[in-house]
């Protein structure tokens, strides 16, 4: 493979390995490291890479060769971020090739496991009560706290992947979940409405990219910082209008 060729596959795997890591909630920190280290270790000599949320630059001066890649998804995939990361670094030790890295990342996309939905309803029920003792809350809220949690969760998921409006199922959730902490206390089956209600949010809460972007303002990455901070700080206002509604109407 003449060194036009090698570039031009490097680049490909390094633009592959960023693009998975951020649309999987990576901080910008760990992508940048990553992708310096597969450039640099792939043969590019001064790579020049710029992230952010929503796309990657790159260019090898050397030969001449520009990319830039679109981030159109985000989500948050712990297991994703963890094994690209582990590649990159297999990778640098010498034990893969440049193309079998290549090959691994293109398998990631279908192969590296994320929970269903029935995983994801149970977890968030789960948290959704426990928190809620957590905080300080009854235990005669326990359940009242797990089915509110799961069903707004499961309104939230499904207008999330089905209609992919962003902050709206956010909101709706959040709606969901203050109908239903209304309708157990009224009907008794609860004591407050506003413990159930806390624990009940807390999944829908934007911790992941809130921290991301602490992380990455602090890191030097202030545009990926403010873009996600400004993104949590949208969700976190969609939750408080979902409840405020309840509040003021029921």
């Amino acid at each position: 493979m003449n060194e036009m060729k090698r570039d031009e596959l490097a680049m490909e795997v390094v633009l592959t390995a960023g693009k998975l890591m951020i649309e999987s909630g990576a901080d910008m920190a760990r992508v940048d490291d990553t992708m310096y280290r597969i450039a640099k270790n792939a043969g590019i000599k001064e790579p020049r890479i710029f992230e952010t949320t929503t796309g990657i630059m790159m260019s090898a001066p050397k030969s001449k060769l520009t990319r830039i890649e679109p981030i159109n998804e985000r989500s948050i995939n712990l297991e994703m971020v963890s094994r690209v990361n582990d590649l990159s670094r297999a990778f640098q030790r010498g034990e893969l090739s440049l193309e079998e890295v290549d090959e691994r990342l293109n398998r990631m996309k279908t192969t590296t496991p994320f929970f269903v939905f029935p995983w994801q309803l149970l977890a968030a029920a789960i948290v959704s009560s426990t928190l809620l003792v957590m905080y300080g809350g009854s235990f005669l809220d326990f359940f009242p706290a797990f089915f509110a949690g799961g069903i707004g969760y499961a309104v939230y998921w499904y207008i999330n992947t089905r209609f992919k409006v962003k902050f709206v199922s956010e909101f709706l959730g959040a709606l969901v979940i203050g109908l239903c902490a209304s309708f157990f206390v009224r009907f008794h089956l609860g004591t407050s409405m506003g413990m159930i209600t806390i624990g009940a949010v807390m999944p829908l809460v934007p911790g992941v990219p809130l921290t991301n972007a602490v992380r990455d303002v602090l890191a030097g990455h202030i545009l990926s910082g403010i873009s996600r901070g400004t993104e949590a700080l949208i969700s976190a206002c969609a939750i408080g209008f979902g409840i405020a509604v309840v509040l003021r109407f029921f």
